[in-house]
């Protein structure tokens, strides 16, 4: 039977084999990946990652595309909303000889909570290899924007600080049915190796207050904000919160940090 796409799941499924054969090509599986795809869905990426990987974990929220999935017994099928799933402990549960390798993440992520699944990701990001997710292209340009551009603000500085990150591939509305209103694209995320020691709750508040009112100066915003914790550095806050680079937010809330 058909299954129609539920706009609750924010279900648009991918069809066309031209941009699927890209996908793959970009993530370049191998067979002894540890890999876990997000939303499935009819499993258009699932079967061409299978031919090239010995196993692979899926995680479903919709219970009737999660039982169609179940039935390949290659499959390890998570029937779950993935904000919900704890991939570090998931990552513990490897049964390979030796240390566990550690995820490659994959999926068409649902647009409407695009972004909470990738700052829930970030939390477990150490037993993370890479990611290659399919967004809306308007979330991509916000992730590799850089300062002094229109698309740079809080998305950018939250996962710049932690990943490199690359458009790799645009997708149009027709490649999905139902199509979606909106051009897509592909994010390559790699893991910083050396990663600058932060506290990611000090950095998030600090940069949420300075693009929260964007278009103010930053005395008035970031600059109080900063002085309430008793910093006393050089910071130039006669700058707009775009204007400001990423390790200087990062160099911020490391200072912040260590006085509170």
């Amino acid at each position: 039977m058909k299954h129609i796409a539920r706009k609750r799941f924010g279900q648009h499924f991918l069809t066309d084999a031209a941009i699927i054969g890209a996908i793959v090509e970009a993530i370049d599986p191998l067979r002894s990946d540890a890999m876990v795809e997000i939303g499935p869905g009819l499993g258009a990426l699932t079967q061409p990652l299978m031919a090239h990987l010995d196993a692979l974990a899926v995680i479903e929220l919709d219970r009737d595309l999660a039982a169609r999935l179940r039935q390949q017994t290659a499959l390890r099928v998570l029937e779950s909303d993935v904000l919900r799933v704890d991939f570090s402990r998931l990552h513990e549960t490897l049964e390979r000889p030796g240390p566990a390798p550690r995820w490659r993440v994959v999926g068409n992520l649902p647009y409407n909570i695009s972004t909470p699944i990738l700052f829930h990701l970030l939390a477990h990001v150490g037993v993370v290899r890479d990611q290659h997710f399919m967004l809306q292209k308007e979330v991509v340009d916000r992730m590799v924007a850089l300062p002094s551009t229109a698309s740079y603000g809080r998305l950018s500085v939250m996962l710049q600080w932690r990943y490199a990150m690359e458009n790799v591939l645009f997708v149009p509305p027709q490649s999905f049915d139902p199509p979606p209103r909106v051009d897509s694209a592909v994010v390559r995320m790699l893991p910083l190796a050396e990663p600058p020691k932060i506290n990611p709750a000090v950095l998030s508040e600090l940069v949420q207050v300075a693009f929260g009112q964007r278009r103010k100066i930053l005395r008035h915003t970031l600059g109080r904000w900063l002085t309430e914790r008793g910093f006393d550095g050089v910071f130039d806050e006669q700058r707009r919160a775009e204007e400001v680079p990423v390790a200087e937010y990062v160099a911020l809330a490391q200072a912040v940090s260590v006085r509170n």
